[in-house]
């Protein structure tokens, strides 16, 4: 595909293996130029402006690769993030599904660690009200691809409900890991592994709007600690 080709549906709106060539290895240029910036211009058009003139793309270009800037660089970062964790993760083997979900998890933390300062402006942005139905998504994404490579493969609501669970874990552990250390986030991940057993007790008094509220609670924590 040309730059030329048209109109592309937002990087946050597609999956990681669009069969887009060009604009995959573009856009993770333009990611690996904004990560040295995030720290100190945050999450901004014009920071994303700037990574990608510094990736070589004109203004033009970057508009049509990135038509929503930042988000579209957010939604790279958690995916990239994904798959870096997912690429370290052995084969589950004969691992008990607390095991698995513990590796899981903490492989994810493991990939945020290198970007670590742009991560905690990453959680600020995010919890933008405008930006909470992206955020809520990509929290999602993660908690499907680690349930995935533990093996499971529930259709009915226990689907649902597994990653309901460990999106509250995620978010949780992210935002002690970037507030008070990783000791303290094994410690929340190692109390709070027990609702992937008894999920079914958990299921029954939850309610959406939880997720929602813990998750913006955790990355306000996240922002400023």
């Amino acid at each position: 595909m040309s730059i030329g080709d048209g109109a592309r549906r937002p990087v946050y709106d597609r999956a990681m293996t669009a069969p887009d060539d060009w604009a995959l290895r573009a856009e993770q240029q333009v990611l690996d130029q904004a990560l040295p910036l995030i720290p100190s211009r945050g999450w901004t058009r014009a920071m994303t402006r700037a990574a990608a003139k510094a990736a070589g793309l004109s203004a033009a270009d970057a508009d049509l690769l990135l038509p929503n800037g930042p988000r579209d660089l957010a939604a790279l970062l958690s995916r990239r993030h994904d798959a870096a964790a997912l690429a370290g993760l052995p084969e589950p083997g004969t691992l008990k599904i607390r095991e698995r979900i513990r590796a899981a998890v903490i492989a994810r933390l493991d990939a945020a660690e290198a970007d670590r300062e742009a991560v905690r402006r990453w959680a600020g942005f995010l919890a933008l009200p405008t930006n909470l139905p992206l955020a809520l998504r990509l929290l999602w994404e993660s908690a499907d691809a680690l349930w995935r490579w533990a093996g499971d493969t529930a259709t009915d609501e226990n689907h649902y409900s597994k990653r309901a669970i460990l999106s509250g874990i995620l978010i949780q552990v992210t935002a002690l890991d970037l507030q008070l250390g990783r000791a303290e986030a094994l410690a929340a991940l190692d109390a709070r592994i027990q609702n992937v057993m008894d999920f079914e007790k958990w299921k029954a008094g939850f309610r959406p709007s939880d997720l929602a509220k813990d998750f913006v609670g955790a990355l306000a924590k996240a922002r400023f600690g």
